[in-house]
C-alpha cells in the first residue's frame, strides 16, 4: 500500500470518528436570519433545501455537511415566512410572502421553484391578491401520489386592526400544474378571528394530506385550536370546523428573551403504512401550566378528525421551565414522530437549549435528547421569528434552528440518529428527588425520576462527613419514576442527623435526615 493511501485511510478513519460525535453544522451566521424552513428530498436524501428570513435560501448536497446560500429574488418580492417543500420528481418550491414593486405590501403568497436542488430559481408564482388585503403565514403540502400542491394561510382584512369589523379567516388555493397556476382562495373557515395577530387571530394553518388524498388542517384563534378537512381535494370542506382542544392561555404567549412567541399548530399524517398508517396529529405548545411552564403538546385522531386524543406532553422533564417554539415530522418510511423544540429545563435563567423528541409507538410515549451543543442566551430587542423546522426521511433526521450569539444565525445536526438516541441528557431536575418521612425510625424512602437509563449511587454520611454506609454504588437505573427504601433497623445508626447522598450521572444532593430510634 502506498504511502498516499495510507494518509488517505487516516484522513478517512479521522473523519468518520469525527462525524460520530454530535455535530451542529453552522448554515448562515450573518444577515440576520430567523424563521428557518427545511426540506430534504426522499428520493436522495443528501439533497437539501432551505430557507430562513427574509431571502435567504440554502442548498445541500451532501446531506447538510456542507451548504451554499444567496439570497432569493422575485419581481413580487420576497419578504419572509419562508417554506419550502418538494416534489416526486425531485422540484424544490419556495413559498413565502411578498413585497411587489407595484401593488400592495403582504398582497399575495408566491411561490418559486428549483428544478436543480436549489441553486437557481424561476421568478414565481402567486396566489391571493385581494385588494389591501394582508396575505400571511402560509404553509404547504404536496400529495405525492399525483403532486398536487396545497397552501392554506390567514388572510388579515387589516392587520393589527382593532376595528371588529375587521377579521382574519383561513384560505386555501392549489397548484395541479407544478405551481405554474393556482386556484381561486377558498375560505375554509366558519368562525373568524380578529386582525390583531394575537390568541383571537385564525392562524396556523399548516396542511397535511390522508392515505386516500385527504387534506388535513388544524389552526388556532378564538375556539381554541380546530380542524377542517376536504376528500375531494379541497373542492369542498365541512361547514364548520371541529374543536380539537381549547389551548389553555391562546396561542400568543410570553417567553422570557423572544420579542414574541407563539404555539401554533402543526398538522402530519401518518403515511407510511405501519401500525399507526391514516393517524393524524396536532403538535403545539401552550402555558396550560403557567407562563413561566411553556409545555409542548401533542393530540391524535385515528378516525379522520372525528375525535381527538387527550393531548400527552412531549417534552419529559419534570421542571417548571420553558419549552416552545416546537415543529414536528413523520418518517413516512416506518411512522415514528420527529419534533425540534427550544427548552431551557437545565437552565433557572433565559439560557437556551434545542432538543430533539421520537416517538416509536404513535406517540405514546417520547425520547427527548439534546442536540445544541451549548446554550445561548436570546434577548428580546433581537427578534428571533416566529418557527423551527424539521424534515426527516428513513432515519435521516435534519432540524433547523435560530441561535444568538454575538449574531443570530441558523443551525441543524447531522449527528446520525442512532447516535442522537445514545446520547445522555445528564441535566436531572435536582428539585425532584425527595425524602420521607422526616423524621424516621425505621425506615426512609428516597425518590426520584430519570428520563433515562442513568448511573446511580446513594450514600449515608454522619454529621462529621464520614461515609456510614453505601446503599447503592454506580448502579444502572432505566427511564421512569424510582422509589429506593433505606431500611434504618438493619442499619443499626444511632439517633442523630445524617445525610443522605444521591448522585444521578454525576450530579449531587444531599437529603437531611434525622433519625429517631
Amino acid at each position: 500500500m502506498t504511502l498516499k493511501n495510507i494518509l488517505l485511510l487516516i484522513t478517512i478513519s479521522l473523519l468518520s470518528q469525527e462525524l460520530s460525535i454530535a455535530q451542529n453544522i453552522e448554515i448562515l451566521g450573518f444577515g440576520n436570519p430567523n424563521e428557518p424552513s427545511i426540506m430534504m428530498d426522499p428520493n436522495n436524501t443528501n439533497h437539501l433545501v432551505a430557507g430562513a428570513n427574509h431571502n435567504f435560501y440554502f442548498s445541500s448536497n451532501d446531506g447538510g455537511l456542507t451548504w451554499a446560500s444567496n439570497t432569493l429574488n422575485s419581481s413580487y418580492g420576497v419578504w419572509g415566512d419562508p417554506v419550502i417543500d418538494v416534489d416526486t420528481s425531485g422540484n424544490f418550491y419556495f413559498f413565502h410572502l411578498s413585497n411587489p414593486s407595484t401593488g400592495n405590501f403582504l398582497d399575495r403568497i408566491v411561490c418559486q421553484k428549483s428544478t436543480d436542488n436549489g441553486t437557481n430559481w424561476s421568478n414565481g408564482t402567486f396566489t391571493g391578491p385581494n385588494g389591501n388585503k394582508v396575505q400571511d403565514k402560509q404553509w404547504s403540502v404536496i400529495d405525492r401520489t399525483n403532486n398536487n400542491i396545497y397552501l392554506t394561510w390567514t388572510q388579515f382584512d387589516n392587520y393589527h386592526s382593532s376595528n371588529p369589523a375587521d377579521s382574519s379567516i383561513i384560505l386555501f388555493s392549489k397548484s395541479v400544474n407544478g405551481g405554474d397556476t393556482w386556484s381561486i382562495p377558498k375560505r375554509i373557515n366558519k368562525y373568524a378571528g380578529n386582525c390583531l395577530d394575537d390568541s383571537n387571530t385564525v392562524e396556523g394553518a399548516v396542511p397535511a394530506v390522508g392515505p386516500n388524498g385527504e387534506i388535513y388542517v388544524a389552526w388556532a384563534g378564538p375556539n381554541g385550536i380546530v380542524f377542517n378537512k376536504s376528500i375531494d381535494q379541497g373542492q369542498s370542506w365541512l361547514a364548520e370546523e371541529i374543536l380539537i382542544n381549547p389551548m389553555p392561555g391562546g396561542w400568543s404567549f410570553d417567553i422570557p428573551g423572544l420579542s414574541r412567541a407563539n404555539g401554533l399548530p402543526i398538522t402530519k399524517c401518518d403515511l407510511s403504512g405501519g401500525p399507526n398508517h391514516g393517524t393524524i396529529y396536532v403538535n403545539w405548545s401552550d402555558q396550560r401550566n403557567g407562563i413561566n411552564n411553556t409545555d409542548i403538546w401533542l393530540t391524535k385522531s385515528t378516525d379522520s378528525g372525528q375525535t381527538w386524543s387527550i393531548p400527552t406532553k412531549v417534552n419529559d422533564d419534570v421542571t417548571n421551565h420553558q419549552q416552545f417554539l416546537t415543529w414536528m415530522d413523520i418518517d413516512q418510511t416506518n411512522g415514528n414522530l420527529f419534533f425540534v423544540f427550544y427548552d431551557r429545563r437545565a437552565h433557572s435563567d433565559n439560557k437556551t437549549d434545542v432538543y430533539i423528541a421520537v416517538s416509536k409507538d404513535g406517540g405514546d410515549t417520547f425520547i427527548n435528547k439534546k442536540i445544541s451543543e451549548t446554550p445561548f442566551l436570546p434577548y428580546e430587542s433581537i427578534f428571533f421569528g416566529d418557527y423551527t423546522n424539521i424534515t426527516v426521511h428513513n432515519n435521516i433526521v435534519r432540524p433547523i434552528w435560530t441561535r444568538f450569539d454575538v449574531n443570530l444565525s441558523i443551525w441543524t445536526n447531522i449527528t446520525p440518529l442512532d447516535e442522537i438516541l445514545s446520547i445522555k441528557n445528564d441535566i436531572i431536575d435536582l428539585n425532584d428527588i425527595n425524602q420521607y418521612p422526616i423524621p424516621s425510625s425505621n425506615i426512609v424512602y428516597v425518590s426520584f425520576k430519570l428520563h433515562h437509563s442513568s448511573d446511580i449511587s446513594l450514600e449515608i454520611y454522619n454529621q462529621k462527613g464520614e461515609l456510614v454506609n453505601t446503599q447503592l454504588k454506580n448502579k444502572i437505573m432505566p427511564y421512569g419514576k424510582h422509589v429506593m427504601t433505606i431500611n434504618l433497623s438493619d442499619l443499626k445508626l444511632n439517633s442523630g442527623t445524617y445525610y443522605n447522598k444521591l448522585t444521578i450521572n454525576g450530579q449531587t444532593k444531599i437529603l437531611r435526615n434525622i433519625i429517631i430510634n
